[in-house]
Parts: C-alpha cells; structure tokens; sequence
C-alpha cells in the first residue's frame, strides 16, 4: 500500500505540474521521461521479479528518508539520481516502474506512459544479456518492453500523437556499471598479463559500444529524439570494493576500465550520431568525472565520509548489504554512499543538477536542461 500511495502522490503532482506547465526554471517540461538502466535508476522493477538472488532494496533501511520512509525498491535512502533528473526536469519524482503497472496493461500503464513516461530499469542490469543473466531485465529487454508500451501508446492516441510526443520527450539512459564489474572480476580471477587485458578490455569495448548504439537506434526508430545519457562512475571506489583492500583503497584497474568504456561511448557519439539518428540530441553526463572531484575534496560537497557505506556491516560498513539489522549512519546526507555499491541520495542530487546546469565540464555536447528545452 505504501508503494502505490507514492505512485499515486507523484502522479497527482505531476498532472498539477502539466496543467501550470512549468519546470522549476520556468520553462515547459518535456512531455515525459522514459528512464532505461542498471541499478541507479532503478525505482522498483526488480520488487516484481522471481528469485531469492534477485537484488531489491524493498527492505529498510532503504527509503529511510524517502516521503513516509517507504522503501520503495530504489538502491538508496531516498530519491535517485532518475528522481533528481526528472525533479530538475519539472516532474515530482521518475515516472514508476514499468513492472508496478504492466499487469493493468490497457489503463494505468498507457496513461502514464502519455503523461509522465516509464521507468524500465532494474538492478543489476547490463549492456551485455549476459551481465548478471537470469537476476535482472537486461537492457534489451527493457527496450522490448518500451516497444509494448508504445504499441499500447499508439492504440490509444493514434500514431502521430503518440510520436510528438516521444520525439519531445526525454529518454535516460544509465547502464554499464554492471558489465564494467563483471568483466573486472571476471578478468582477475583468470590472472591475465597486462597485454591479454588490454586486448580483452577493446573486444568488450566494442561489444559495449555496439550493442549500446544498437539500443539508442532501436528507441530512435520508435521515436526518441532526446537522449539524456549518464556514464559510467568511478567503479573501483565503491564502498564494496573498497573494503577488498586491507587499505581501503580504490580499485585502479576497474576505474582504469571504466573511464576507458566512457571514453569510447564519448568518441562513438561525437563521431557518428547525426548520422546514425537524424533528428537526434544527446547530452552525455560525466558521472565519473563528477564522482573524482567530489572524493577528491569530500568537505567541499559537504561530505565527511567518501568511502564508506552509510548502511551495511563490515569493514567500512561495505562488507554485508543494506539490511533492517544493519548499522546506519548518523548522518546520511554527510555521506557519499549509502550501501556498499550506490549513492546517498543527496550524492544523487548533486550528480543530476551537475548535469542538468552544472559546469560545462560534467555534459558534453550540451547540458541535460539544454537537451530537455531543445526544439
């Protein structure tokens, strides 16, 4: 009851907010956002899939600080960085989970999808349908199941309502995360030379670069336009990570593999997008790059702790998940993390409005609030 009293206060806002059709800045909000990714967008898809090693953040002390401290399914203590993005984009919160409202298929979900969009991320997902197979809904699959909403979409308003709309909404984008672990870990286990890893590392670039070029071709030939995309963040410095080393130290080699996915999704779109989507705009955020200056200097941002978990248990409270029994933190909004993997939610906060009208630095080409009042 607690979930669908919030999915009923965010889209009772978000109609208010449609009928004064203002953004926090002023300017008239994107019609909606439809949200695709891993496990820091995610807003409660994986509460609805089978199996005890699916990963949910639908226990406390997850949602502590969220309205009524509902843990909602979001890997935080309160919004995420989908939340922000939409906040700073006039919506009150994301738009739901797709799986909250796929089985009222022909009400609830078409006129969401109309008037605010769809969340399709899910913890634990990758670029790859083989990251964390059979635990999450891969990014491919969270395309397919875009592909269902629209049809429904275009049954209900018509094939030129449905695709104004689309092409003047927002589609968020955060994912990789997940596959930059995997092969990490997968790659340490089998002990390989640094010339091996460096070859291996450009084969699983390239098969990350095509199959996520792949996604952004399928959503533009159903009608997507605007693409807000997030990075992937300085993986090796996670709390869970961290806690591996007996110093508490920062992983390398897997921020080393990280920025080097980054750097090729960079290069990818600012070679070859105009062509590949004609009519597209994309705002790439740097979440890595933000991530490195805030744990460069934690006090400056306001934070005390930058590498430890605010829940959890353990060395750095990173060595066991984020669980009611679990020790918590004083103050979470001190801290940059809030589990042994994902952000605070005021670390979230600032990651969305460095890419909303932050320094030039953190977007490229444009900012996501540029991005999101293009024409």
């Amino acid at each position: 009851m607690g979930f669908l009293r919030v999915l009923l206060l965010c889209l009772l806002v978000i109609r208010v907010m449609v009928l004064v059709g203002v953004t926090g800045g002023g300017a008239h909000r994107p019609p909606a956002m439809y949200v695709f990714g891993s496990s820091i967008l995610d807003v409660g898809n994986n509460n609805y899939l089978p199996g005890a090693a699916v990963g949910r953040a639908n226990r406390r002390f997850n949602g502590i600080d969220f309205p009524a401290s509902i843990p909602t399914g979001r890997f935080s203590n309160g919004y995420n960085i989908a939340d922000y993005v939409a906040k700073n984009m006039g919506f009150a919160c994301s738009p739901p989970a797709y799986l909250s409202l796929a089985p009222n298929s022909s009400g609830p979900l078409v006129q969401t999808a109309l008037s605010s969009g769809i969340n399709y991320a899910s913890g634990g997902a990758g670029i790859l349908d083989s990251t964390n197979a059979g635990n999450t809904i891969p990014l491919s699959k969270q395309v397919q199941y875009f592909n269902a909403t629209r049809t429904k979409m275009v049954a209900a308003v018509g094939p030129h309502a449905a695709t104004t709309l689309l092409s003047k909404s927002v589609f968020l984008i955060g994912i990789g995360n997940n596959d930059m672990f995997v092969s990490a870990f997968a790659e340490q286990a089998r002990n390989r030379s640094a010339a091996e890893q460096k070859k291996d590392a450009a084969a699983l670039y390239a098969d990350l670069i095509s199959n996520y070029t792949a996604t952004m071709t399928e959503l533009h030939a159903m009608g997507a336009r605007k693409f807000a995309l997030v990075g992937v963040g300085l993986q090796g410095c996670v709390p869970g990570v961290r806690a591996l080393s007996p110093a508490g130290a920062c992983w390398d080699g897997l921020n080393d593999l990280s920025a080097g996915f980054d750097a090729a999704l960079r290069t990818e779109l600012a070679g070859g997008l105009s062509a590949l989507l004609p009519g597209a705009a994309y705002s790439l955020g740097d979440c890595l790059g933000f991530t490195r200056d805030v744990l460069a200097d934690p006090r400056a941002s306001g934070f005390d702790d930058a590498a430890g978990a605010c829940c959890g248990g353990g060395r750095l409270s990173a060595e066991a998940e984020c669980f009611p029994n679990s020790t918590l933190c004083a103050d979470r909004d001190r801290h940059v993390f809030w589990d042994r993997a994902h952000f605070s939610q005021r670390m979230a906060s600032l990651i969305a409005r460095a890419f909303y009208d932050g320094p030039a630095k953190y977007t490229t080409p444009i900012s996501f609030m540029q991005l999101a009042q293009s024409s």
